[in-house]
């Protein structure tokens, strides 16, 4: 499980860092907003825990930023401040979780674990965005009815942003969860792969599915704004 801590106390965030490092968590820090913003924005964390009072930008806006980007990643908020306006205001922004200081850290990562727990959904072997049906079971991509023939790598990183659906996925959250190790950061691969995808998945359709975020990433969604029945994937 990997965790972007942003806390701007540097004694705090040695601490809860290094207890959640031996509790078996990858743990990324940041000591303000400003990096912690970009850091979320930009990588592939299961959650992300904040402190409110943040020098500069502060967790709320960190929040409101990453949700408006399309950033889904579950956020565990923790301030000091104990007024019901303020944990309403962070969960009305986005927050998943709150809790108020002190606290104990055995809770902390019981929150962490519970959080991501209900976040993580099964890996079906069936998706569908609009008329476009992916089967992982049968290796099998069918759009309009049509099959759709994809190399294994452009199948898998279909099924990556399928699986986040209305979701922007950044590149670096690519590179984690599509390529893994040893990926060449720099090279144009995703980009080609992803123009791959659109040849072969929306040139020939009306309605286009793969978009481009832009600074951001890529998401797969319909914005048509038509509710569709759809149909079943079979």
């Amino acid at each position: 499980m990997k965790v972007l801590y942003v806390e701007d106390d540097a004694e705090a965030r040695e601490l809860i860092a290094r207890f959640l490092g031996e509790a078996g968590l990858s743990v990324e820090t940041a000591p303000d907003g400003k990096l912690g913003l970009e850091r979320a924005s930009s990588r592939a964390y299961d959650a992300l825990v904040l402190d409110v009072k943040l020098p500069g930008l502060d967790g709320f806006e960190m929040i409101r930023r990453l949700r408006a980007a399309g950033v889904s990643t579950p956020v565990l908020c923790l301030t000091a401040l104990g007024e019901v306006a303020s944990r309403v205001r962070g969960l009305e922004l986005g927050a998943d979780d709150y809790l108020a200081k002190p606290f104990a850290l055995a809770e902390l990562l019981a929150r962490i674990r519970a959080l991501v727990r209900r976040r993580e959904r099964p890996l079906a072997n069936r998706m569908q965005v609009a008329d476009l049906c992916l089967d992982i079971s049968a290796h099998q991509v069918k759009r309009g009815g049509k099959t759709i023939s994809l190399t294994p790598r452009e199948f898998d990183l279909l099924a990556y942003l399928m699986r986040h659906e209305g979701s922007v996925v950044s590149r670096a959250m690519i590179i984690e969860r599509v390529w893994g190790e040893g990926f060449d950061s720099y090279s144009n691969a995703i980009d080609v792969h992803v123009n791959n995808l659109r040849n072969k998945v929306d040139r020939s359709f009306e309605l286009r599915l793969i978009h481009t975020v832009k600074g951001v990433g890529y998401v797969v969604e319909d914005r048509s704004g038509v509710q569709r029945q759809g149909r079943a994937c079979g």
